[in-house]
Formats: C-alpha cells, structure tokens, sequence
C-alpha cells in the first residue's frame, strides 16, 4: 500500500468548550458512566424544601369562597333587595322641607296693620350629627342641650330628648319654632366661637354643627292688647287659635311649598340640583272697625271695670246705616303676643259668648211691637202702681212708688215694669196670644239666632218659644228677663230702629287682598224690615226722653249739641258658676244723633261689686265718652235740630 492510498492519521484538533457543565462528553462508542445508585448525603445544615402544591390548593380554595360570598352579596343588593336600597339611599341623600306661606295681614278699615308677620325661623336639628361616631363624644346632645336651653327658652330635657330619638335614623327634629333673627344669630355666633376655639384646644366639639335653621315667620300684634278679642291669635302649629284668625284661617294662611334637595352633613349641597314648589302668601284681611275707635272703646270699658271692681265688661260701637262693627272692646283682655301671660277665661270674645238677660234695654223691643201692632202710642196713659199681681207673683219697678201717672212714653223713660207688662199686655185678647205676638217682634230684631258674624264660639243666646213660657217668663219676658242675648245682638237692635227699621246684619270684614294684590269686597249683609220707618221714628224720640228729660234715667249719657237716644238697664245676674241669681248685668244702649242716627253704642258691666250697679250710672258715661270719640272720628256734626220733649206724665 502505497502513502497515498495509506488511510490518514488523526491529528487531535483544539479542545471544544466543555457545554456539560465541566463534564466533557463522551465520545462515539464510549460508556456512559454509572450512576451511583444511592443518593448522596446532605450537606450538613441544609433545608429540605416541601412540594407547594397544598398550599396552594388551600389558598385557592379560601379566595374562591371569599369570591363567592362576594358574588352572593352582590346579587342580593343588586337583584333582590335593589329597590329597598335605592329607597333607603334617596332617603338618606335627599331632604324636603316644607317652605312656609307668609300669612296674610289683618288691618282696621283704614288699612292700619292690627296682625301682621315677621321674618323668624325655626331651629332644627339632624340627630345623627349628635352621635358618638360623628363626635366622638357620649354626651353630644346633653353639651348642645345645655348651650341652647338659656337661647332657646326651652327644656334642656326636651332638647336631649330631641337630639337623641329613639329613631336612629331621623334626620330632622324641630327644636323650636318661630324665633326671631336675633336667636339664631347667637347660636350662629356660638357655634362659629365652638369652631374657633377647637383649632387652638383640640379637646374642644363642635356640639352645634348639626344645629341648622329654616326660614320661617312669626304673627306679631303691633298694638299689643288692642281689639285681641276680635283678632284672636295663632298658635304654635301655626294656625288660627280663636277670633278672625281661626275664622278666617284658610284665607290667611295661603297655601305652604316644598323644597327636595341634597344633602350631606345637615348641609345642602350646592352642586345637586334641587327642586321647589313655590308656597302662595295668604290673602289680607281688611276689618270693618276703626283702631282709634276701638282704642277709645276698649279704654273706658277697661277704666269702668277697674272702678266698679266688676267681673267683666263689652262695648260695641256700629255704623247704624251699614252694619259695619267699628269698635268691639272686651275687658279683661290679653295680648296674643303672650298667650303664657294670659288669663284662659279672657281669651275669647265675651261680647260675643256672654250669654245674659239684657234687662230694660230689651224694652225698646216691646214698645216697637206694641206701636207697629196700633194698641198704643206715645201719648198713651198708663197708670202705674207700686206693685202688680200677675201669675204668681207680685212684680215692682226698680224703686218704690206712689201710683205713676205716665204716658207709654214715660214708661219707657221712667223704665217702668209694672208699665211694660201693661202694655204689652195690649197685643192680644189673651196673655198667650200676646206672647205669641210679642215672640214674633223679638225673632225678628235677631234674638234667638246668630248675628251672621259666623264667629267663632258665638252664642245665639236664649228664646223659647211662647207655648213654652212659664207663668212668670210670659211678664218678664217684656222688660227684659226670662230671656238672654250676647252683646252684639244688644246693639243690633238699637242699629235697627236708628235705621229707620231695618235690620242690617252686622259684619266685620270689609274684603280681602288676595297676593295679586286685588281687592274683594265681602258680600252685602243680609237687611230685614223689623217695623215700619214711623214707629222706628217714633221711637228714637221715645228714646230721647230717656236721655234728655229730667226724669229720665239716662241723664249721664247725654252730649253737648246732640240730640242722643238713648235706655238704661239694670237686670238680675245668673251667676255663671252656680246658675243662681247673683248681682247685676248694667247697661247702656243708644244712637246718636238721634234725629239722623249714624252710630250706636252699647255697654254691659257684670256684676259691679263697687260703687252703684244701675246701668244708667255706671254705663251712660261710658257711652258718652265712646260716642263722643266716634262722632268726633267720623266727623259727623250736630244736626241742630230741636227734640221732640214727649211728655212723660199726665195728670188724672
């Protein structure tokens, strides 16, 4: 074999990196190398890891159960309980408020403000701004109680109570109503000087966060006392307690609105929009009496009452052509700006609740029915004992007397019983047929029925009819007892003959303003014709001679250059209390001028317990005071006229 057919040598090339890990791979054809069959031992102090795979089986398992509680949770909020939620959150977001209607005022004819409303607001509260978790302290509503009580003129009892309901889900209390601007700037100021202080002294709440205020108004009388039987007041819900205000309450009250807003702390929340039901403001009420008419009024019945040591007295005064009450004074009063203070039995209107026998102005009545029935006439002559057997009893005139010899005019100057039960013993062939008579003329001057005033508490007093008149009642039902009446009805029986016999419901408003500022009038009082314009005329000179002549008893009431008409009364007193007579119901009624009548007045005192009780002298000066100021007020001047001077006696 040659050397080039010889195969060639292998020369060794460079080494190749070792790829193994320092363990150089064995070539073609090599043995792999055994493999020790037992495990080599651990070095010393090394940690055996374990298999992973529970623990994370474990944890899987507990993410996968917290996963679907969360699912669970998640339907039942969003699915089954979605609209209980929905309702619960608007709830908690949004409140409503009741936005108050500004009452309407009440003003004498002349516009004068008699009960007008003032900006005032109502102190509330949100309860849940009270709680440990918003104050971090236990006594939250007992600090705020405390700070408010003096402020508020409250319970500081009632005040923790409100802050801290059973209800912990209320959101809204009301601490007080109606206070003046003045209360809720000193809470403000103290509830700013809270704030201040706890940036410097870090222990100090802010008790008063949750305290808040709403808008709102308060009823205020300008003149204090003056016509508060008429007036009324308002309570604390804010409606009419008593008088025109309670009558006439839905008129003055308007209509409240509403605000829906959001809120979050007890504050609103500027940026959500908020939606409003505007409230409409209550309409004006515009009365028919004059204030300084009823200043005048209500200051000689208060000054009589005080001198006459007596339980209680009323003056009205009334426009005799219209109606219209221009003064209705009541004593004792109160004043609705402070009902606390008040006496509860002065509250009302006793000149319109009083029910009481009028006594011997009710005569006017059965000398009008005896004139229009032609038994008699001015001139009449009426002898007169001292005393008269009549039924069963034996009646007398006020004093004792020897026989009178008057006419039918001097009966009722003289005010005589004994001569009223005469004449009016003239209506019929028979006592029941004059009773019958008599009734008819006393249901028609109004007695037994409401005045048409629709006041509240009004009496209609008490008539029976005839057929039920007891044997005494069917002669003292004549001269004044046996029947009763109120005040009002009183005075509208003398408007009614100085209206020439008709009878003119009397009114007290005059209309209303309603908020667009348009005025309606009130409707036309009903009128009646009572008796006939002659026996009106024949009366009021009757009347006269009451007044102006010497034997008269109503001397005192009697007015320089005015012809006045004018009866005394002095009846028996049915105690309220026990029903038993006891003292005297006094009183005046009249008209003047009394040829061209234009006012009336009336007066009752009950029980006069100081000085004299007879109507004529405690009552005609009260009347002449009141008259004299009202003719003054209205201008009305002296007609000049000379009177009639009616003779009072005969001679047998």
């Amino acid at each position: 074999m040659t050397d080039r057919e010889s195969p060639r040598r292998r020369v060794p090339g460079p080494a190749r990196p070792d790829r193994s890990g320092g363990q150089r791979r064995p070539g073609p054809g090599a043995r792999p190398a055994r493999r020790s069959a037992q495990p080599r031992p651990a070095a010393p102090g090394a940690i055996r890891l374990g298999s992973p795979r529970p623990r994370l089986r474990m944890i899987g398992f507990a993410l996968t159960l917290v996963l679907l509680v969360f699912v669970v949770r998640l339907l039942q909020v969003q699915a089954v309980d979605a609209s209980a939620y929905a309702a619960k959150a608007e709830r908690n977001r949004y409140v409503v408020h009741t936005l108050a209607a500004q009452r309407g005022e009440i003003t004498d004819r002349t516009g004068v403000a008699l009960a007008t409303s003032v900006d005032a607001y109502d102190i509330t509260a949100d309860p849940t701004l009270f709680t440990r978790e918003q104050l971090k302290i236990d006594d939250g509503p007992e600090q705020a109680a405390a700070l408010l009580a003096p402020i508020l003129g409250t319970d500081q009892q009632e005040l923790v109570a409100k802050l801290r309901p059973k209800d912990k889900t209320l959101r809204y209390v009301k601490l007080a109503g109606r206070q003046t601007p003045q209360v809720w700037k000193q809470i403000k100021d103290l509830r700013t000087a809270l704030v201040t202080k706890a940036k410097t002294d870090k222990s100090t709440v802010n008790v008063l966060a949750g305290v808040l205020a709403e808008p709102s108004s308060k009823r205020v009388y300008p003149n204090g006392d003056l016509a508060a039987g008429i007036l009324g007041w308002v309570n604390a819900d804010g409606k009419g307690g008593g008088g025109i205000e309670q009558q006439l309450n839905g008129q003055l009250a308007g209509e409240d609105g509403k605000i829906r807003y959001a809120q979050s702390g007890g504050m609103q929340v500027p940026t959500v929009g908020s939606t409003e039901t505007p409230a409409v403001p209550g309409s004006d009420i515009e009365l028919t009496i004059d204030r300084d008419i009823q200043w005048a009024a209500q200051n000689a019945i208060t000054e009589q009452v005080e001198k006459s040591a007596a339980d209680r007295g009323y003056v009205i005064v009334q426009d005799t052509r219209t109606g219209e009450i221009l003064a209705m004074a009541n004593s004792p009063g109160f004043d609705p700006n402070d009902l606390t203070s008040a006496d509860a039995a002065a509250m009302g209107n006793a000149a319109l609740q009083d029910a009481y026998e009028p006594g011997s102005t009710a005569k006017v009545m059965s000398m009008a029915a005896v004139l229009e029935e032609n038994v008699a006439t001015p001139l009449t002559h009426v002898t007169v004992p001292n005393r008269l057997h009549r039924g069963d009893r034996l009646f007398q005139d006020d004093i004792d007397h020897p026989t009178w010899y008057l006419t039918l005019n001097g009966v009722l100057a003289k005010s005589s019983n004994i001569g009223t039960i005469l004449a009016t013993g003239q209506l019929g062939k028979t006592q029941a047929e004059a009773n019958r008579v008599l009734y008819t003329y006393l249901r028609k001057f109004g007695l037994g029925s409401y005045t048409g005033l629709d006041f509240p508490g009004e009496t209609k007093g008490i008539l029976a009819p005839p057929d039920q008149w007891s044997t005494s009642q069917q002669y003292t039902i004549p001269f004044g007892q046996g029947v009763s009446i109120n005040a009002m009805q009183a005075a509208s029986v003398y408007s009614t003959i100085a209206n020439g016999g008709v009878r003119v419901e009397p009114t007290l408003v005059r209309g209303t303003q309603g908020p667009d500022g348009v005025f309606t009038p009130a409707p036309k009082p009903k009128k009646t014709r009572v008796v006939s314009e002659k026996t009106a005329r024949t009366l009021a000179q009757m009347l006269e001679s009451v007044v102006d002549d010497r034997e008269g008893t109503g001397t005192k009431a009697r007015i320089s250059g005015y012809r006045v008409a004018g009866k005394t009364g002095t009846a028996n007193r049915v105690d309220p209390d026990t029903g038993k007579y006891r003292g005297y119901t006094s009183s005046f009624a009249g008209f003047a001028p009394a040829d061209k009548p234009r006012v009336t007045v009336y007066c009752a005192i009950q029980n006069a317990t100081k000085g004299s009780y007879f109507g004529g002298q405690i009552c005609g000066p009260v009347y002449k005071q009141v008259m004299e100021f009202a003719l003054k007020t209205l201008q009305v001047p002296p007609t000049g006229a000379k009177p009639a001077n009616l003779p009072v006696t005969f001679k047998p």
